[in-house]
């Protein structure tokens, strides 16, 4: 009889509560969970050194009879093992051990190690090695490679081990078309396997994870396409208006992504749109005119930004083209006084309000619309899946708000097209008319003085400067530039500037002030932390300095860089590093140096960092991969939206179809039960 993958975890042999716990913080809830909890890397222990043949930087698989074990007291308190057979002698040390620790190897007359051999003054020896100690000479060595797991506080490797091979020896299912055998073969690959041969195997089942989640994305968006929304037909015209208002002209992309919105607004069938636009393109204004058509229809439309400043930006962007249009706009921030907050909330529950504007506000319970027909989430990333969700259950009527997502993120086409395979997706890939390029220079941090007489000089012809640090304060933990020792730094160089600061811990309206004096040049050069990153724009600002820039990510420089370059002036991004930069981190800075575009920086940062940053999922609680990794496997989606179309098409009846729902239950989430499409 075959076992069922999806039993609970403390079912198999060994595993008591406390055990289940710490497999728990791996996410390992059930069989299958422990069985994709693949080696990370793995250590040839097949052959054993002769202990006289060791050098010093080797790093082995030993063995050898105990000669001594004693605890030496010097500096630092140590236990020190020495060894020895026919060949030589070495020594284990061991600088953190227990007294149970201790007693055992005293017992003991043999001893295996695997570790790094380096001298301890003249004595050649290994710290902290892993080892088996046996009474009797030991069995020769298993001729497989030895795995080495992700593991975590109070798990041993040698605990996931035994679990893996008792796991292994369970009767799994042997149809064709299950990866159980390549699982088993990556837990326990024989000694000659060539690492070709192991990256492959590795491949076939990310292959085979990557193929699940797009089933699971289209499952999503078919499921959809049995659900009801309010359709917004065209009518009072208002968006002309707002078009001949503007005072600029739409790029083509824009009107052709306005053009896809409110078509797909038009429908009864709820709207699932990502929106994508490099820095600066113009997203917002879409986002405008998706509004205008809900208002017209006396329906409401909740904008959910990130962060309270962004939120700020978009209810005064907002207001300013939506109020002459008669269209009353308001922002719900937790910032708001007591009084405040509930006249807000009344103004929402009655309609009054046709567009509100705020932060994770919004999808609290007391936040009740009258008749929200749109949702329209900005940053899409900064946010997790039930935040992002949570707006779809305050509809009217048991009708789906349409939704609209917004990101300057670029994602690369091929993971776009697999991970967001349940949206429509439109890209705003053409800037503003009359945008300036942005020359990006890195500096050294010892040239700091030449960037501040930059800024000097463009604040003396009429321009802007944002100055921004990774850090409000000073900390004693990371050695980097803080905002407020920037502040008080500039001003002390440059006497006779207005300078400002700004940062997350100050108030709401503190923030807003702010950022209204920026945008009015009464500041001239605004010292800032990272929440200027998105939303803000002032035209005159021409020069972005970024201390300790070696510290953020490329989407982050990117979208940060992104707030100079919006008028029709040149502009200039100074990147300040500090000395002994890692090989990721020069990477990141050329990269930036040698390119605007972002989607080419995406594609880099994928490679450097993984999707998990890119896409926010490390914070915001979407899709981590358990085998996939997007930087290795990106070349495979293709084949994966090709399968999973064909699997989609298979008819019930057809072996195709019972391979989609094997492959959708052996990827189930642990907390979801089994995935159907």
């Amino acid at each position: 009889m075959n076992v069922d993958p999806h039993l609970s975890i403390d079912h198999l042999k060994g595993v008591g509560p406390k055990l289940q716990q710490s497999l728990e913080r791996l996410g390992i809830y059930r069989y299958i969970d422990l069985l994709l909890h693949l080696p990370q890397r793995y250590q040839d222990r097949t052959k054993l050194t002769p202990l006289g043949h060791i050098r010093a930087g080797d790093e082995c698989f030993v063995e050898g009879r105990i000669k001594q074990c004693v605890v030496l007291f010097g500096k630092r308190r140590s236990l020190k093992v020495t060894i020895e057979d026919e060949t030589g002698e070495v020594h284990l040390r061991f600088f953190h051990f227990s007294r149970y620790q201790q007693n055992k190897l005293n017992e003991a007359h043999y001893v295996r190690a695997y570790g790094e051999f380096r001298f301890f003054g003249k004595e050649l020896s290994a710290a902290h090695p892993q080892y088996e100690s046996f009474d009797d000479p030991p069995e020769p060595p298993i001729p497989t490679l030895t795995p080495i797991y992700p593991t975590t506080q109070g798990l041993a490797q040698g605990h996931i081990r035994r679990l893996q091979n008792t796991l292994g020896a369970l009767p799994w299912s042997q149809q064709s078309g299950t990866p159980f055998d390549k699982l088993k073969f990556l837990h326990q690959p024989p000694a000659d396997t060539d690492f070709s041969t192991i990256d492959s195997a590795r491949e076939d089942i990310a292959f085979d994870e990557l193929t699940a989640f797009y089933l699971v994305m289209k499952g999503r968006a078919l499921r959809r396409q049995q659900e009801h929304a309010t359709g917004l037909p065209r009518s009072a015209g208002k968006g002309r208006v707002l078009l001949q208002n503007l005072g600029f002209h739409l790029t083509q992309a824009q009107a052709r992504v306005v053009s896809e919105v409110l078509n797909d607004l038009e429908l009864a069938v709820p709207m699932l749109r990502l929106v994508q636009g490099d820095v600066g393109s113009g997203k917002t204004v879409v986002a405008a005119f998706a509004a205008i058509r809900a208002a017209e229809q006396n329906c409401q439309t909740a904008l959910m930004a990130p962060t309270e400043l962004l939120a700020e930006q978009h209810f005064i962007n907002f207001q300013a083209w939506l109020q002459p249009l008669g269209i009353s706009t308001i922002l719900l921030t937790g910032q708001l006084s007591t009084s405040e907050q509930r006249s807000v909330l009344q103004s929402i529950e009655h309609g009054h309000a046709k567009v509100v504007i705020g932060t994770h506000a919004l999808f609290q319970q007391k936040v009740i619309f009258n008749n929200l027909v749109l949702a329209i989430i900005d940053e899409q990333h900064r946010f997790g899946v039930h935040q992002r969700m949570s707006l779809q259950h305050k509809g009217k009527d048991g009708r789906q708000p349409h939704q609209l997502i917004m990101t300057a993120t670029p994602i690369p086409r091929t993971l776009t097209m697999a991970l967001y395979a349940d949206m429509a997706v439109s890209v705003i890939d053409e800037l503003p008319k009359g945008r300036q390029p942005i020359t990006t220079h890195t500096v050294e941090e010892g040239n700091r003085g030449s960037v501040i007489d930059r800024a000097d000089v463009a604040i003396e012809s009429g321009q802007q400067v944002y100055w921004v640090c990774t850090l409000i304060d000073d900390s004693d933990e990371i050695d980097a530039v803080s905002a407020t020792h920037s502040f008080s730094a500039l001003t002390e160089s440059l006497p006779s500037r207005s300078i400002g600061l700004l940062h997350g811990r100050m108030k709401s309206q503190e923030k807003i002030a702010v950022m209204e004096q920026f945008k009015r040049g009464e500041i001239q050069l605004l010292v800032a932390t990272t929440v200027v990153e998105v939303g803000v724009d002032v035209p005159n600002a021409t020069l972005m300095v970024i201390e300790n820039a070696e510290r953020l990510g490329l989407a982050q420089l990117h979208q940060l860089r992104g707030r100079v370059g919006r008028g029709s002036k040149a502009s200039h991004c100074f990147l300040i590093f500090t000395k002994g930069l890692s090989e990721g981190a020069k990477t990141r800075l050329i990269a930036m140096r040698e390119s605007q575009d972002g989607f080419y920086l995406a594609e880099q940062d994928l490679k450097l960092r993984g999707p998990g940053d890119i896409l926010g999922t490390r914070q915001s609680g979407e899709q981590n991969f358990r085998i996939a990794d997007l930087g290795l496997h990106a070349h495979l989606m293709p084949r994966v939206i090709a399968r999973g179309d064909e699997l989609l098409a298979a008819p019930a009846a057809n072996l195709q179809h019972a391979v989609l729902n094997e492959l959708l239950n052996t990827w189930a989430p642990a907390d979801s039960g089994h995935l159907t499409v």
